[in-house]
């Protein structure tokens, strides 16, 4: 044993961690989105969901993937915990086919049966999958055929980092000192700490159980050594998934430690009654020597065996994990906002159209947010309520804070390979999210004339709060509308939107004629009358901002790439749809001032 077998070692190691990274990337890569779906639609029940688990798991390679993955589905609200439980389970089955297929290295050696058996020898057939690999990333020019030859080049990697592994630990078999290693790793408990922590600093049992099998090949390890270094990296693949939780939604936070409690359970129960046999009435495999495909196997048994006991009592993980995560106790506005923010989830940019649609979700949200704003400050000139003022205020609090959130969130997707259209639709969301703000600041402008009047108790005449309450209807109606239509895509109600901003800016013009000469006459004081055009002014600028949601939503489904305001006014009012002027005459009949 010299310095070149060390090099080789970690040179091997080196090659067989990042053929696994490579290999990984290119299935998820393939998979184009589709294991995010096919988990968050096939979880109905628990069979189902560990059949699945177990599916995407084994094209993964990496139970930690998967959780993760399901982690970010949770938090995302794409899955219920619930249905979290069935694939977390499959997770630990699926892991176990990467320890079944690296186990075709045991199969090197003299195989003397022509070219075909000598080809399916793993140096030979990793080397051919390496070179045809590299000229297809070299050749390809559609991304689809370049991920097919990342992947033959991932597996081609992971055998020659395995054989270069095996090669070089071989002349560990003649140290006393790794005997000593070993046989001191009988211990379950230094076992199983060495499996766990060696897992959670590489991420992933699979890759630590094909060291293990690597290391096999030195014939020294038994199955007394090898049962609870197996046992421990099972708890130690729960690391990344617990890891990726931090900063998540309390779901999101349940999945992990279901992830955890069942790996936990399951390594416990295995240890006592492994342990309660061999001093009782003894294993006979005790002392002989694991192989290869020894620990694939017994890794597989394991998993499996764990699953199937877990089955009748999947629900106390569910419970077990609600009870150590408990619930924020937050307001049921700050619920909301934190809820939406949690479905911006970066593992989800893997998925772009799945991004788009959490994004929407969360503008349509500060929509929501600035329409019950101006819900609720209309009233204030009505009945001035403290209460009402501290909750318009935390509602733009928590707006602002989703456009922070939707802004940066949107940068990152825009980073991804995107298509036209969805590059398209990130566009227009960037677009939305300053206007919904827009609308949340004029709304805070109309609350602070509020308060103004308060303070000075000034209070508009009956027939200003009729005016008022004409147009705060026709907001509330043209909000909506823009919400609506940002929340579904209708070009419909887009198309509805610019005929009440019509509307909307007839009555203000005419509401300023009227209450200027009210103030010439002396009806209305100096000081009332500039609060109710401020008011006024305000409200138009409103239904300005929710005009410009529906250009937007327009360019973006009729594929203009730079729809200008101006010229979408003009053309609508020069030749615009055949309703548009009926529309304008139905919404100034709904939104009259004159007085029944």
């Amino acid at each position: 044993m010299d310095i070149f077998n060390i090099v080789g070692m970690a040179g091997g190691l080196a090659l067989f961690l990042y053929g696994m990274t490579v290999l990984s990337s290119g299935l998820e890569k393939a998979s184009g989105g589709l294991m995010e779906k096919v988990l968050a639609r096939m979880s109905s029940n628990v069979f189902s969901g560990i059949l699945f688990g177990a599916l995407v798991t084994a094209a993964v390679q990496s139970s930690s993937a998967t959780t993760v993955i399901v982690v970010g589905l949770v938090n995302a609200g794409l899955l219920k915990l619930k249905g979290a439980v069935g694939i977390i389970m499959g997770a630990n089955i699926g892991t176990t086919v990467t320890t079944q297929i690296l186990r075709l290295a045991n199969l090197e050696g003299d195989s003397g049966g022509g070219l075909l058996l000598e080809l399916c020898k793993p140096s030979n057939f990793s080397a051919v999958l390496a070179v045809a690999g590299i000229i297809i990333i070299m050749t390809a020019k559609r991304n689809k055929v370049k991920t097919a030859g990342e992947i033959m080049i991932g597996i081609g990697i992971l055998f020659t980092g395995m054989l270069l592994m095996q090669e070089k630990i071989a002349p560990l078999a003649d140290l006393p000192q790794f005997k000593s290693l070993f046989a001191a790793l009988k211990n379950p408990i230094l076992g199983v700490l060495v499996g766990t922590v060696f897992t959670a600093v590489i991420q992933s049992s699979a890759a630590s159980i094909g060291i293990l099998q690597a290391l096999s090949e030195t014939g020294l390890i038994s199955f007394a050594a090898a049962f609870p270094i197996i046992m421990g990296t099972n708890i130690g693949t729960c690391a990344t998934p617990l890891l990726s939780s931090i900063g998540a939604s309390k779901n999101a936070k349940r999945a992990a430690m279901i992830h955890f409690y069942f790996n936990l359970i399951g390594t416990i129960v295995f240890l006592i009654v492994v342990y309660i046999l061999q001093y009782t009435v003894g294993l006979p495999f005790w002392d002989s020597v694991f192989d290869t495909g020894s620990i694939a196997n017994f890794h597989t048994i394991f998993n499996v065996t764990v699953t199937i006991l877990f089955l009748p009592f999947y629900t106390v993980l569910e419970k077990l994990a609600v009870a150590t995560v408990r619930d924020a106790g937050r307001g049921e506005e700050e619920d909301v906002a934190f809820s939406k923010e949690d479905i911006l989830d970066e593992r989800l940019l893997v998925t772009p159209n799945v991004a788009i649609a959490q994004s929407t979700e969360a503008v349509v949200q500060m929509g929501i947010y600035a329409q019950k704003n101006f819900n609720s400050v209309r009233t204030l000139f009505d009945k001035y309520d403290l209460k009402v003022v501290d909750k318009i205020n935390e509602r733009e609090r928590l707006l602002d804070r989703l456009e922070d959130r939707v802004g940066s969130y949107l940068i990152k997707l825009n980073d991804c390979d995107l298509n036209e259209n969805e590059n398209r639709t990130v566009t227009t969301l960037f677009h939305l999210i300053s206007e919904f703000e827009r609308i949340g600041d004029y709304t805070v402008n109309i609350m602070e004339t509020a308060e103004l009047m308060y303070e000075k108790e000034v209070k508009f005449t009956e027939q200003a709060m009729f005016e008022l309450n004409v147009v705060s209807d026709a907001i509330e109606e043209i909000i909506s509308l823009a919400i609506k239509a940002a929340s579904t895509g209708d070009t419909g109600c887009a198309y509805s939107v610019e005929p009440l901003e019509e509307v909307v800016d007839r009555l203000v013009e005419e509401l300023k004629s009227v209450h200027i000469d009210r103030a010439k006459n002396g009806v209305c004081s100096i000081e009332m009358s500039v609060n109710f055009l401020d008011i006024l002014t305000n409200a138009e600028r409103i239904s300005d901002h929710c005009s410009n949601i529906a250009i937007y939503l327009i360019a973006e489904n009729v594929h203009y790439d730079n729809l200008k305001k101006h010229e979408y006014l003009d053309r609508l009012h020069k030749n615009g749809p055949a309703d548009y002027e009926e529309k304008i005459e139905r919404y100034a009949a709904k939104f009259s001032l004159e007085q029944n």
